[in-house]
């Protein structure tokens, strides 16, 4: 929201009121321990009468762990104050306050902030060596609106479902964080525009808008840096975040009401801002390794019943196609009956036995779910009886007639009405589904009572969360721990926690992929470690180079899952009917084949992956920034990515194979071919059945022994593939999803000779690129 007219004047009908001075500075306590408590005047006291008719700021710093320091602006602390995410890894005790005569300091271990006396405003944050932001003269404010006022408007869209409108007092609180010379901003959720956020207005309200509009389904109001920190702003209802645009030399963001909180989260590398903010806010569960494996679905509005579901698998076996998951969309429920968690008898009239068919033929099962209940479902009435069912003021059921005729809400604030939907999720599961699509959650009104009174403004992205939080919990107490996997398409902050998480609706174009890619890698700086894409897109039928280019990037994220609109994606559906031979390398069927045993053979390193992001919040899928931030080339790179910490990938997205990228200072290796580079810029023409994948100098790099399932003992027979000889001691860990037993590899470097030994012992064979692997042994490998 932009409230300035320039840098001098405000706009028509807004009234500010800016922090003028810290007046006093005093040591208190709060929630997280010692706190410094600053009364800001917006007006600079000279004398008795600047202490009259006038807005007066109370700031209170504190610091919920080390490195992390929160930061509360309050002007009038009798309103209800913002809920705020769950910062689940919240302390007591990590902060100390300090008062002298010139400043007031807030120790918070490796990060600071640091408050001057008097005038002009100076909050400073700061690390050991270095000035990391600062909110300075005129950054914070509390501004009123008059009913003519010419601000830009909040989020657009249905009123009461989508957008906002302004807030009822039309009151709101700004600051503004410094942004040094060549800062560049990342983060704010799955955002498909351009990486890099400086120059953009980015709205945090959930939206069901597709990957090709600003809006996101995934909007979180946290950022990170290039320079060693990140912010989160702590308000779960609507963020206008401008960043580097209504000021360029600023970050600013504003919320309604009369308090905003934010917290200023040190690094001081990307890699450990995340770390930080995923244990503040939660770290991703560690999901299945099945789940890893290729997914094939109904598609949305194709006919299918059992037989077509059958025909599909039995193509894919016959074809040689490994099949991990199959998913039923949407119609395996009647058609004006979502959600009523009744398979359809029409077409599938033995869910049980069919499930149970599906997995002797050693498939897990994945079933769709929304948050709303149709009219003419029988959940409905049950649901509205019991009060489950979001309501209006006036006590009537909220109801309209997007997406389902008459819908209704589940009101997950009510304990009663989430344990109903897990209780009918259960039933679900028990019939023999392991994972559930959760589709929807941003279609949520603004214009209703909650039962636990929740402020309807900060339900709309908050309930997201609470939405998949109750499914994840569901599958889990069915399942067990560790076994829990969803397919999320809306989220907040704290999202991370209830994987995996994929990125919408997408058209069937190579400009589709790219906003796909740039959507997840934003959301894995988000604090995001899983997320997944509709290979081939979901809106149109892609053509089949699109699809069997995005089959190689979708085949290389940390989950693949093959899903359309109105059309099946079935491989053989794209060229096959060409009469292309089966044995052809650039068929849809052969790159499918490939990429998929890649992968496979891919599973302990890519489980390594998932386990870093459970235990450290590292994403799967980690932008170059990320990996690199002392390599300014990388800065904007958002057409290629590492899959965990030593792969590269530079997805193709042209026509003609045509794909520039870049490697990075050392030597790598590609995957493919054993080709060795150095750093640099690429361009390079590539098959259907190619796409850049490089290995970095030092990696040490484990490969499983089967292709023909994610799931096995990784160990037994594994190749470890060392890249460089540079002496040094490293070390690959791979845990067995079968026996839970962790294997450590460990590779010495001395005098030009590599060992390689296991902890426990096991056999695999060892090799550097080019060579052919040793004969698997137990126990001491001599390259």
């Amino acid at each position: 929201m932009k409230f300035t007219d320039g840098f001098w004047h405000l706009r028509p009908g807004v009234d500010a009121g800016f922090a003028a001075e810290a007046r006093t500075l005093e040591v208190g306590r709060n929630e997280d321990g010692e706190a410094l408590v600053v009364t800001a005047p917006t007006r600079v006291v000279t004398g008795r009468g600047d202490t009259l008719n006038r807005p007066v700021l109370t700031v209170t710093l504190s610091s919920p762990m080390d490195g992390v320091v929160r930061v509360r602006t309050e002007h009038h602390r009798g309103r209800p104050a913002s809920a705020g995410f769950d910062l689940v890894g919240a302390e007591s005790g990590r902060g100390t306050a300090k008062l002298d005569d010139t400043h007031g300091v807030l120790d918070a271990g490796p990060l600071r902030a640091r408050i001057a006396r008097g005038a002009p405003w100076d909050l400073a944050f700061e690390a050991a060596d270095r000035l990391l932001t600062r909110s300075g003269h005129k950054s914070l404010a509390h501004l009123s609106l008059a009913p003519d006022a010419t601000v830009t408007a909040e989020p657009a869209g249905v009123a009461g479902v989508s957008g906002t409108g302004l807030a009822p007092d039309r009151s709101y609180v700004r600051c503004q964080l410094q942004l040094g010379v060549g800062e560049l901003v990342y983060g704010l959720g799955e955002r498909f525009g351009p990486l890099v956020k400086n120059g953009q207005s980015v709205d945090i309200w959930n939206a069901d808008g597709g990957t090709s509009s600003e809006q996101a389904y995934k909007n979180v109001p946290f950022y990170l840096t290039n320079r060693g920190y990140g912010v989160l702003v702590n308000h779960r209802e609507h963020v206008s975040f401008e960043v580097g645009s209504e000021a360029v030399e600023q970050v600013q963001f504003s919320v309604p009401g009369q308090a905003l909180e934010y917290l200023v989260v040190y690094g001081p590398t990307p890699a450990d801002v995340l770390r930080r903010y995923t244990a503040l806010t939660g770290r991703p569960a560690q999901v299945p390794a099945w789940s890893y494996g290729l997914w094939l679905s109904t598609s949305f509005t194709t006919d299918y019943d059992e037989a077509t579901v059958s025909g599909f698998i039995d193509g894919m076996a016959e074809r040689d196609l490994p099949l991990s998951v199959f998913h039923f969309d949407c119609f395996w429920m009647r058609e004006f009956r979502w959600t009523d968690f009744e398979w359809d008898p029409a077409v599938f009239p033995d869910p049980e036995g069919m499930l149970a068919r599906l997995h002797e033929r050693g498939l897990r099962v994945s079933a769709w779910l929304n948050p709303y209940v149709a009219q003419r479902s029988a959940l409905f009435d049950e649901a509205a009886a019991a009060g489950y069912l979001v309501r209006r003021a006036d006590g009537s059921v909220w109801q309209w007639d997007m997406w389902q005729a008459g819908m209704g809400l589940v009101d997950f604030t009510d304990p009663a009405a989430t344990a109903w939907y897990q209780d009918k999720v259960r039933g679900l599961l028990r019939q023999g589904v392991d994972a559930v699509k959760t589709d929807f959650g941003e279609r949520v009104p603004t214009d209703v009572v909650w039962h636990d009174g929740s402020d309807p403004q900060a339900m709309h992205n908050w309930y997201a969360h609470l939405y998949n939080r109750a499914v994840f919990e569901a599958v889990e107490q069915e399942h067990g721990r560790d076994r829990a996997v969803l397919f999320a398409r809306s989220a907040t902050a704290g999202g991370q926690r209830l994987p995996v998480h994929w990125g919408g609706d997408s058209s069937s174009s190579y400009e589709s992929m790219a906003e796909s890619l740039r959507g997840g890698l934003s959301l894995a700086l988000s604090g995001f470690g899983f997320w997944s894409h509709d290979i081939g897109g979901f809106e149109g039928t892609p053509d089949p180079g699109v699809f069997k280019r995005w089959l190689a990037f979708g085949l290389l994220s940390s989950h693949s899952r093959l899903h359309g609109s109105q059309s099946y994606r079935v491989p053989w559906a794209f060229d096959e009917a060409e009469a292309r031979p089966e044995a052809d390398p650039e068929s849809a069927v052969s790159v499918t084949r490939a990429f998929t045993r890649l992968k496979l053979r891919l599973m302990p390193y890519l489980f390594e992956a998932g386990r870093l992001a459970h235990e450290q919040g590292l994403p799967v899928m980690r932008p170059m920034v990320l990996a690199f931030p002392d390599d300014p080339a990388v800065e904007h790179l958002d057409r290629q990515y590492m899959l965990g910490p030593d792969l590269l990938v530079a997805p193709v997205m042209s026509a003609d194979g045509d794909v520039t990228y870049y490697l990075p200072a050392g030597e790598w290796t590609n995957l493919l071919t054993g080709e060795t580079a150095g750093p640099g810029w690429r361009r390079e023409r590539h098959g259907f059945d190619s796409v850049p994948l490089w290995v970095r100098d030092g990696a040490v790099l484990v490969t499983g022994a089967r292709d023909d399932t994610p799931e096995h003992d990784y160990a037994d027979g594994a190749v470890v593939t060392v890249h460089g000889t540079s002496p040094a001691v490293r070390r690959a860990r791979v845990t067995s999803p079968v026996t839970g037993v962790e294997t450590v590899f460990t590779v010495v470097t001395e005098d030009g000779t590599t060992t390689v030994t296991s902890e426990p012992v096991t056999a695999f064979s060892a090799s550097r690129p080019g060579d052919e692997p040793v004969d698997a042994v137990a126990g001491r490998v001599v390259l």
